[in-house]
């Protein structure tokens, strides 16, 4: 321990300024002082300070400390300047200049509001009269005094929409072969501003000459704004080229080609050869999703159209249940380029220019053809490339979640009972249409999309019910419960919530083939 002495030479260091001292500090936020203004401050016997006080030197700790006024201890100062405070605000201005405040910010407020409601009024008054009409690109337009009732029910119901922000596909623009502008008379729902911000990119990316489809698919994983996602889909399921310049006399290349294979097969699907496949076909139909799209005689004549051509044209597989269900999300998406609703399901179809029609079913043949290539061995005889996800699936969710896969095992529940279909049908009879789109958007923006990374998908998709699950504790209701899980009410933050842990899951064993072995 140090003598006394030594303490003593501490605290004779030199320096005049010592830490914890309070000085007068004059400059922009402290003027000079001046003894007129603030004569209160000064107490009796005290002459104002001029110039900063030089400290005297102390030479011990006592003298230090009576010398040293603490930042946080409360002086007699406070007191003061709450009493010259007091003195010099007048109560009875203060309370008029807040009344003033409130009156003119509820002025402003009410002439906001007024303003409003006119410009609603004038809108109405002017576009009351208003029928469905054509733009010059063939796009069908509500009148504008539909838009206002649909758009009062929109703001109804605008705070539940905001949480799930994109449960339903965004408006679509008219077709994008000539550009992405706008029907001038198109009425669209308001877009957020992450919304708006992605919507920007991806029209900055696809304005290029040449469209960089790497950039384009990283973009797209999260999601595609509907508004664009028509050309999206062309370009990323390979319909379209890169380049923007070759795009259109490619799509009339293709179109013209499907209408060929029309004219020169369709007329066949009554013939002995043929009958079957188109029989099967017309039984399958009805049984799509949704219900008001497959009751359309319109829709149901393209899909027949659609289904039986590629039949025709792929011997090796030909027609198979559940193919028929892959043609939905593309005609959907493709119906969604030249209309205004925002329930597409729910529009009638057969309202659209007949050129418009041939578009959109050429363009939903060629990009089914596309999904197909990578899959077909899902739909070749005995189905083997189903068989073997299914069981690559079981391998998977032993991986990951043992007790599940211990349960559905306890209680006799195979894999095929229920991934089966997940795996004919990407998952398109367990989420709604809406969230089936979504899922694509990511499924096209995958390496593999629709065969590798689907595994994956059902993989998070079983483990996502894990506790009603492991409830259940009989086979049937198992079973009944895998084979009608209770999705309904899915938006876009569910499907990327699986999509998020799917990737998650392909991160960690695609690169390590053995998790599929025992």
């Amino acid at each position: 321990m140090a003598s006394d002495g030594g303490r003593k030479q501490f605290w004779k260091r030199s320096g005049a300024k010592v830490p914890g001292s309070i000085q007068h500090v004059y400059g922009a936020q402290h003027p000079p002082f001046d003894p007129l203004l603030h004569g209160t401050l000064i107490k009796p016997g005290s002459k104002p300070p001029t110039t900063p006080v030089k400290l005297k030197k102390v030479s011990t700790f006592q003298e230090f400390e009576s010398n040293t006024s603490d930042a946080w201890d409360l002086g007699d100062d406070d007191d003061e300047l709450l009493a010259i405070a007091a003195e010099n605000l007048n109560t009875e201005v203060v309370m008029e200049t807040a009344h003033k405040v409130i009156q003119n910010h509820s002025k402003l407020q009410e002439q906001h509001k007024f303003q409003e409601e006119h410009l609603q009024e004038e809108k109405q008054e002017e576009f009351a009269q208003l029928t469905p009409v054509a733009c010059g690109d063939n796009r069908l337009v509500k009148s504008v005094s539909e838009g206002h009732t649909s758009s009062s029910l929109d703001n109804a119901s605008e705070n539940s929409s905001m949480q799930r922000s994109q449960s339903l596909p965004q408006t679509c623009i008219p077709p994008l072969a000539s550009g992405m502008a706008d029907c001038s008379t198109s009425v669209t729902p308001a877009l957020t501003e992450r919304e708006a911000s992605r919507l920007d990119k991806f029209k900055q990316l696809l304005a290029g000459p040449n469209t960089d489809l790497d950039e384009l698919r990283k973009l797209s994983w999260s999601g595609i704004p509907k508004r664009v996602r028509p050309i999206a889909w062309k370009l990323l399921s390979g319909y379209l080229p890169a380049n923007v310049d070759r795009r259109e006399s490619t799509l009339q290349r293709k179109r013209k080609e499907y209408f060929a294979f029309v004219e020169q097969y369709y007329d066949s699907r009554n013939d002995e050869n043929h009958q079957d496949t188109y029989r099967q076909i017309h039984i399958d139909i009805p049984r799509m999703s949704p219900e008001v799209l497959r009751l359309q005689p319109k829709v149901t004549e393209i899909f027949e159209r659609i289904l039986f051509i590629w039949a025709i044209r792929h011997p090796a597989s030909g027609y198979v249940q559940g193919i028929n269900d892959l043609v939905t999300p593309f005609f959907v998406v493709f119906v969604c380029e030249y209309i205004e609703e925002e329930e597409v399901e729910n529009f009638d179809v057969s309202s659209l220019p007949e050129e418009v029609l041939q578009n959109i079913e050429a363009d939903s043949y060629w990009c089914m053809s596309k999904l197909l290539d990578g899959i077909q061995d899902n739909y070749t005889f005995a189905q083997p490339g189903i068989q073997r996800k299914v069981k690559m699936l079981e391998e998977l969710v032993s991986r990951i979640d043992e007790q599940v896969h211990r349960h559905l095992d306890q209680h006799e529940v195979k894999y095929l009972q229920f991934a089966f279909r997940w795996m004919n049908n990407l998952l398109m009879r367990e989420v709604p249409l809406r969230c089936t789109i979504r899922l694509w958007d990511t499924y096209q923006s995958e390496p593999e999309g629709f065969s590798h990374f689907h595994l994956y998908v059902c993989a998070a998709f079983l483990v996502r019910w894990r506790k009603e699950i492991l409830e259940e504790k009989d086979f049937q209701e198992l079973l009944i419960f895998l084979q009608n899980l209770p999705t309904v009410h899915w938006g876009n933050e569910d499907i990327s919530v699986l999509l998020a842990e799917a990737y998650r899951l392909k991160f960690a064993f695609a690169d390590a083939p053995n998790h599929y072995k025992k």
